[in-house]
């Protein structure tokens, strides 16, 4: 190595993926890492707080850690391996008994260039195997491809139950496309997020697949052990969104399709994830991990609104000219009316959600009820209000 030190190479979970050849002058924190796979726990920390990783995850430049013989520590040169603002890695180079060469650090800047081209480029070979599983894959979700060809191809037993689950990408960090790709940002998170999700979920279940598919990432679960509770998958599911925002630094939303009792069902499972991951995208449900049973009545009525937002006829003009009265104005009584009736009339509670006084929140329901001439006394009538009120954009409280 130009440099004259003690290589290793590691991805953005401090796992070792390569290393040079060394002697007996390699130090605590080397020999751990090798052994292990993985750097131990006590010496990241003291990396965590020395602001190490953070300068890694932000620059391009090379950072020097000084020696701590009391650590076991011995002085090292690191830079991130970059594609565009996307970390893919680290190389380290640890001093042996001769100092480090005095080009060091920028052989190192051109050895990461160099590092990011090549693991782009093998993130973007995909193996024709691989092309077919995940063909296949994604023609069983969509109900294009009938399940005897996936078990074939992967020797899977068709007969037991499975699930799928949705996953879509909330949050994505800015910046410009990896370096060697036509990728966007966006596309490589997107990549990035795909391997979390394939290696989180084959840590709970080894013969699950993961498919991307536009903006969505799809894991089926086939041949799922009998009686599997469903708060053990939504378990694995809430570790994966924990270290997509702790590793990727993105928010991740994800929904359980139901159980199927054979693989011939995975659409249908996947339909129910999709219906959940909807309503995520509208807002109705906010939770980061759900399945449709947990959040049914919010998915319902998302999807009553998708329904009555695609005929604008069934709407009613004096609601819509409240809303429209409120923007134009600055007021805030449909906000109100709709806070009020969600209390089911509770005026103290309601003024208590909006931050105001029940006086206050008692003129405004009286004056939009003028306004409008509706009579809060019918339930149709109520029932009228919530929904376009919600349609028209009017936020519940």
């Amino acid at each position: 190595m130009l440099t004259g030190g003690i290589v290793s190479i590691e991805d953005t979970s401090s796992r070792v993926l390569a290393y040079s050849r060394s002697s007996d002058e390699v130090d605590d924190l080397r020999r751990l890492s090798i052994l292990g796979w993985q750097g131990p726990e006590p010496y990241l920390s003291k990396l965590r707080e020395w602001g190490v990783f953070q300068h890694l995850r932000t620059s391009g430049s090379v950072i020097a850690i000084d020696d701590h013989p009391e650590l076991g520590i011995r002085r090292r040169l690191a830079v991130g391996i970059r594609a565009g603002t996307q970390p893919l890695g680290t190389i380290w180079v640890q001093e042996g008994s001769q100092p480090l060469a005095p080009r060091s650090e920028q052989v190192l800047l051109g050895a990461a260039r160099v590092a990011a081209l090549h693991l782009v480029r093998r993130r973007r070979e995909i193996s024709a195997d691989v092309r077919l599983t995940q063909s296949l894959l994604a023609g069983l979700l969509d109900g294009s491809t009938g399940p005897q060809s996936v078990a074939t191809h992967l020797g899977l037993d068709a007969r037991r139950p499975a699930l799928v689950v949705g996953f879509a990408l909330r949050t994505a960090p800015p910046g410009a496309p990896a370096p060697g790709t036509d990728a966007s940002p966006v596309e490589f998170t997107r990549a990035e997020l795909t391997a979390l999700i394939s290696v989180h979920i084959a840590a709970r279940h080894h013969n699950a697949l993961v498919s991307p598919a536009e903006s969505r990432v799809y894991a089926l679960l086939p041949e799922l052990p009998a009686g599997l509770a469903p708060a053990t998958v939504h378990g694995w599911v809430q570790e994966i969104a924990d270290a997509a925002r702790n590793h990727l630094g993105v928010r991740l939303q994800a929904a359980v399709g139901p159980v199927v009792p054979v693989l011939a069902g995975a659409p249908r499972s996947r339909q129910q994830a999709d219906r959940v991951l909807e309503a995520m995208d509208r807002g109705v449900v906010a939770a980061e991990v759900a399945s449709l049973d947990e959040v049914q009545a919010e998915v319902l009525v998302g999807e009553v609104l998708a329904l009555l937002a695609d005929r604008p006829g069934m709407r009613d003009p004096r609601l819509s000219a409240l809303t429209e009265r409120d923007t134009r104005q600055g007021t805030g009584l449909a906000a109100s009316l709709l806070a009020y009736l969600d209390a089911f009339g509770d005026v103290r509670a309601a003024a208590q959600r909006l931050h105001i006084h029940p006086n206050t929140l008692r003129y405004r329901v009286r004056r939009a009820e003028e306004l409008t001439g509706l009579d809060l006394a019918h339930p149709e009538q109520r029932l009228l209000a919530m929904l376009q009120l919600r349609l028209d954009g009017t936020p519940p409280p």
